[in-house]
């Protein structure tokens, strides 16, 4: 898809710098006075605006000269200010204001000087004045307006992206206030009906009356309910991730973020802990890139070490084994020199890293851009 939009960008600059000079080279052509030299000047001019996106100075600078050199030669109409017009607006729209002025300036310079001094002339410059004033303001308000909906699409990137991450922090929420219900209620009556049930039992033993069966079936299903319930209230309990961190870089990728993902190692099955921590870490980090790292490529690398059953050491080319290490780089707007405040979300990391005896190292990196780096150590896997 991009490559499409780069063909028809091109496409379009061609066509533009061809309209451009068929216009100038037509209206030329009807003048008695030109000469061979004028037609080179302006369709050179005219084809230095196919370049304009990709050197928008260089050409101004050309437009400018060559347009100047023909005015100056030929004392042609308005007209012959269309490739300088074209290349003042463009370098109006990717910011550079003072060039675009200087260049208008100078080919406006060199008309009024070379021209008749009539007020005919004097119409005729003030007519191209306002023309190149146009051209400047316009590329600005282009610029201003390429800003805004690039931050409209950002924002509504992010409000995809963490809209996901709300459901199922709510989701979260929400079987957590269902654990804490049942545990408040449920597990009370429950555990009060079992508690009599096994007194009645006990003292219809001890008197050596013969226990009533119903009475059995209540202290046994009591029983069973107490045990269902606990599983149901750590099931509700858990913080399981929803997914992989494979899986994590493909929704990013879908959301926009250009993402790599290198996998190394003996991949394996983790410790749930281990596996929660990878996940919630790759997750936070992808989503501080998106929202601080601008249009930035992301790198991920997950090495699970070399697994050894037996040793959990280090081997003989000197790597520590027994151990998960994840890296995430960006190479956005980061600077070293000022490193962010640390929020909750490495906060949060630097907490899960601790908890599991590992190092976190999250900091803008030296040659520009974000990186976080943790090592977690395996333990026995699973």
């Amino acid at each position: 898809m991009s490559g499409r939009q780069v063909d028809r960008g091109r496409l379009a600059d061609v066509v533009l710098a061809a309209v451009v000079g068929a216009l100038d080279t037509a209206v030329a052509a009807f003048d008695d006075d030109t000469t061979a030299l004028d037609l080179v000047l302006v369709v050179l001019a005219s084809a230095a605006l196919a370049f304009h996106r990709a050197a928008p100075r260089a050409v101004l600078a050309a437009a400018t000269v060559l347009g100047t050199a023909y005015v100056v030669h030929a004392h042609p109409g308005p007209l012959s200010a269309l490739p300088v017009l074209g290349a003042v607006h463009t370098a109006a729209r990717v910011g550079h204001r003072g060039v675009a002025a200087a260049g208008g300036a100078v080919f406006l310079a060199g008309y009024v000087a070379t021209g008749p001094g009539t007020q005919h002339a004097a119409e005729r410059a003030g007519l191209l004045a306002g023309w190149f004033l146009c051209a400047v303001v316009t590329g600005l308000a282009d610029r201003n307006w390429q800003a805004y909906l690039r931050q409209t699409e950002q924002r509504a990137l992010e409000a995809e992206r963490t809209r996901e991450e709300a459901a199922l922090r709510r989701a979260g929420e929400e079987r957590l206030r269902i654990a804490r219900e049942l545990h408040d209620s449920l597990t009370h009556s429950i555990s009060i009906v079992k508690l009599q049930a096994g007194v009645a039992v006990h003292l219809a033993r001890k008197r050596g009356d013969e226990v009533p069966p119903a009475l059995l079936a209540i202290q046994e299903a009591s029983g069973e309910a107490m045990r269902e319930l606990r599983s149901a209230l750590q099931v509700l309990r858990a913080d399981e991730p929803a997914g992989t961190p494979a899986l994590l870089v493909e929704r990013a990728r879908a959301a926009g973020l250009a993402v790599e993902l290198t996998v190394t190692g003996d991949e394996r099955p983790l410790p749930r802990a281990v596996d929660r921590a990878a996940y919630r870490i790759v997750q936070e980090a992808l989503t501080n890139a998106a929202r601080h790292a601008g249009p930035a490529k992301v790198r991920v690398r997950i090495d699970y070490g070399t697994r050894n059953t037996t040793d959990h050491t280090t081997d003989h080319t000197g790597d520590r084994m027994g151990e998960l290490t994840i890296g995430v780089d960006d190479d956005g707007a980061a600077d070293p020199d000022r490193p962010p405040v640390p929020g909750t979300g490495l906060t949060g990391m630097h907490e899960r890293v601790s908890a599991l005896g590992g190092t976190l190292r999250a900091a803008p990196r030296a040659e520009g851009g974000f990186s976080v780096r943790a090592r977690l150590p395996l333990g026995d896997t699973v």
